[in-house]
């Protein structure tokens, strides 16, 4: 059954829960592992299974200088979540009325109320209240106050490096969207529109869906990539991807993502899409001629084919 999602908790049926909170951006394996141990903990205590997060990243609210590009969409992570086989989501609004409560009041109407929350599961990095003043020794000592217990997951580590969102960012920065990937457990996606571009593409043969994502996404380095692009009908079609300002043509100064499709042929305008980055295949380079530049996308193209072939 697919989980239910909720915008805040006025609506939430009270009911006993095991909770997992954290932002939870990318829900990446160490998301999944912390997610798994709720899941199996609420089994144990015939709960429901319940993930807290918030609909905006708190910096955003806090000191939106220093927000973090992000790798999800508000709906991206929702639906992620609701994935994960839990009972319920819940994103909480990220407001002052929330970001000034103090830790006591924020486990008083987060986790009490209609979570009647038995059991809190966290990262043991986990922070919450205003300015950040609880940690997960807090949420231990008011745990018997409010009739839960909880537990901070030691966080996963692979390749000799923790886990997590801020790793996986730097990663997608670099371009190493292979390591980004296996972090994540499944290819990282950038969604967007696709919009009108200058036709460039389709005067060289090779006509692209120009996206126009979210502009506190975290896009990979400039270059060219392999990957997939969703179409609306629910399928991932191969296809090479173009990160950068087209260095080869003058007058181009905004970041574009353009993707070139294999084997496709219609009209893509208007639609919001998924463009999957698997692999990185090359530096983004200034061509001298338009003909070494096709020479090079023909190239890119069949080294595309190669690395997405069944």
């Amino acid at each position: 059954m697919d989980a239910t999602i909720a915008i805040g908790l006025e609506d939430v049926e009270a009911a006993p829960s095991v909770v997992a909170i954290g932002f939870f951006d990318g829900v990446h394996r160490g998301h999944q592992s912390l997610i798994a141990r709720t899941l199996k903990i609420a089994s144990e205590r015939d709960a429901r299974a319940v993930v807290v997060t918030f609909d905006r990243h708190p910096m955003e609210v806090v000191n939106p200088g220093a927000r973090p590009p992000l790798l999800m969409t508000l709906e991206q992570r929702l639906a992620a979540l609701a994935a994960q086989d839990v009972d319920l989501v819940v994103a909480l609004p990220f407001d002052d009325s929330l970001r000034h409560l103090s830790p006591v009041d924020f486990v008083d109407h987060v986790l009490a109320g209609p979570l009647q929350a038995t059991h809190v599961v966290v990262g043991a990095n986990f922070r919450f209240g205003h300015k950040a003043a609880g940690d997960v020794t807090t949420l231990a000592d008011l745990g018997p106050a409010f009739d839960f217990t909880s537990e901070a997951v030691t966080l996963l580590e692979m390749d000799e490096v923790v886990v997590s969102s801020t790793e996986i960012r730097g990663a997608i920065e670099r371009g190493d969207v292979v390591q980004a990937g296996r972090w994540l457990g499944r290819p990282y996606v950038l969604e967007g529109i696709v919009v009108r571009g200058d036709q460039r593409g389709r005067q060289l043969g090779f006509p692209t869906a120009n996206m126009q994502v979210d502009p506190r996404a975290a896009v990979p380095s400039n270059g060219v990539y392999a990957g997939r692009f969703g179409l609306p009908d629910g399928t991932w079609q191969p296809c090479a991807i173009s990160v950068g300002t087209n260095p080869t043509f003058s007058g181009v100064t905004s970041l574009r993502v353009e993707a070139y499709l294999l084997d496709f042929d219609g009209d893509l305008y208007g639609i919001e899409a998924g463009v999957q980055f698997t692999h990185r295949l090359r530096d983004e380079v200034r061509f001298d001629s338009v003909d070494a530049l096709v020479e090079q996308m023909h190239a890119d193209v069949a080294r595309t084919r190669e690395l997405l072939a069944d």
